[in-house]
C-alpha cells in the first residue's frame, strides 16, 4: 500500500512538473496604452500583449494574464500570483534586489507631457513650484521624488496612469512624467490631448531609469528565466520585436543599446 502511494504520489508530481513547465502566467496593470490596455470588448490589447503572445510561442508555452495594480506586480510575483511580470517594467538594480528579470527586450524614453505654452520646463528650476503627475509605483516616480520633489517640486502619484490624465486635463497638474510612447498613444494622439505635447527632451539616469524593459522573475527562477532568454533571442532574430515596434512605436527607436 505504501508502495502503491508513493508511485501515485510521484505520478501527480510528475503531471503537474509537466504542466507547470507549458503553462506561464502573466502579472500586468491593464491601464497604460499602447503597452497594454482593453479594448471596447473588454479583450486585452498592446504592445506587451502581442510580445508576451509571440515569446510563448517562440517557448512553446500556454500563456495567461493575471491583472493588479502596477506598484502591486512585484509583491504579487514573490507571492506567487502569477509566474513574470510582463507590463512595461524597466530592469533596474532597486528592483533587481526583490525580483530577478530577462534580458532587456526594448526601452523607452521618458518625457513629460504639459500644455503647450505653458512655461514648464524639464528641468528641477523650470519645474519650482510646479505639480507633476506620476504612475505610483513606477520609474517616472523614482525619478520625479529624486530630481525634482528636493527643488520645491510636488509629486502626486496615481494607482494608474489614465487618473493623472484627467487631472492634467483639470488643471490639478501641471504634467506628467510617463514612457514617451505612453504618453502619444494614451494621450496626446487622442482628441482629449489637443492642446498639449511633450515638454523638452527625454530625461536621463541610467541607475533611475534601467538599462530597459524586461520580464520580472522571482528569484532564482532559473528554469523559466532561460526558458524566456532563450524565446526572447528567438522573436529579437526574426524580426517580430521590430515589427511589433513600428506597429505600437512609431518613429520610436526602442532597441536596447
Amino acid at each position: 500500500m505504501k508502495f502503491n502511494a508513493l508511485v501515485v504520489g510521484m505520478g501527480l508530481l510528475c503531471s503537474f512538473s509537466s504542466f507547470a513547465a507549458t503553462e506561464l502566467r502573466y502579472g500586468l496593470e491593464a491601464e497604460y496604452p499602447p503597452f497594454e490596455s482593453r479594448n471596447a470588448s473588454g479583450e486585452l490589447e498592446g504592445f506587451d500583449i502581442d510580445l508576451g503572445k509571440a515569446i510563448c510561442k517562440a517557448a512553446e508555452l500556454k500563456c495567461s494574464w493575471v491583472e493588479t495594480s502596477f506598484d502591486a506586480l512585484i509583491p504579487g510575483l514573490m507571492a506567487k500570483k502569477f509566474d513574470a511580470i510582463n507590463s512595461a517594467m524597466n530592469i533596474t538594480d532597486q528592483r533587481r534586489q526583490s525580483i530577478d528579470f530577462t534580458q532587456p527586450i526594448y526601452r523607452i524614453p521618458s518625457q513629460l507631457v504639459g500644455k503647450e505654452g505653458s512655461g514648464v520646463e524639464a528641468t528641477p528650476e523650470g519645474l519650482k513650484g510646479k505639480t507633476i503627475g506620476v504612475l505610483q509605483g513606477s520609474i517616472q516616480e523614482t525619478y520625479a521624488k529624486e530630481h525634482w520633489e528636493k527643488h520645491g517640486v510636488t509629486v502626486v502619484s496615481y494607482k494608474d496612469q489614465n487618473m493623472a490624465w484627467g487631472d492634467l486635463l483639470n488643471g490639478r497638474i501641471d504634467a506628467s512624467l510617463v514612457m514617451s510612447a505612453a504618453g502619444q498613444a494614451g494621450f496626446l494622439s487622442k482628441p482629449q490631448g489637443k492642446g498639449f505635447g511633450f515638454i523638452g527632451k527625454p530625461v536621463s539616469d541610467d541607475t533611475i531609469l534601467g538599462s530597459g524593459i524586461g520580464f520580472g522573475l522571482r528569484k532564482g527562477d532559473e528554469a523559466t528565466k532561460k526558458q524566456l532568454d532563450t524565446a526572447i533571442e528567438k522573436v529579437r532574430a526574426d524580426g517580430t520585436i521590430d515589427q511589433l515596434a513600428k506597429k505600437y512605436f512609431p518613429g520610436i527607436d526602442v532597441s536596447v543599446k
